[in-house]
């Protein structure tokens, strides 16, 4: 059995992709998108270039997305990815780039379990901690 966390996005699946492409070297593995597939005829037709799917490996994890169609979109609630990192300073540097234009919920800083911890709110509105024991 695999557990995958499936992420929705409104409209930008892609181009977070390629973000966490370049922010965290997730690796992208599979990419589907609407036009040409039976669920064109369900979204605007300014949706034909938008995820349906995709699949994207960050380390040893496996991670799915897709572009939810507006009126079925919801902001993520009840979980955050968690990332976790031996290196403090890596640790920071990925959650800066998270953050950045995002929103912070609690800044990257020493706790009584971490070297550094922090959570935030990406610019995709994925939420997101890292953790460096």
């Amino acid at each position: 059995m695999h557990l995958n966390p499936y992420l929705f996005f409104n409209g930008n699946c892609e181009e977070a992709l390629k973000f966490y492409e370049q922010t965290l070297g997730a690796k992208i593995e599979a990419v589907m998108k609407y036009g040409g597939s039976p669920s064109e005829k369900d979204v605007p037709p300014d949706w034909k270039d938008k995820l349906i799917h995709s699949r994207f490996s960050i380390g040893d994890t496996t991670l799915m997305a897709s572009d939810a169609p507006p009126e079925h979109f919801q902001r993520p609630a009840g979980f955050s990815v968690s990332i976790s990192v031996d290196d403090a300073a890596k640790g920071e540097k990925i959650f800066n780039a998270l953050a950045e234009n995002g929103t912070m919920i609690m800044p990257y800083q020493a706790t009584f379990w971490a070297k550094g911890f922090g959570m935030c709110f990406d610019r995709f509105g994925i939420p997101w901690m890292v953790n460096s024991e």
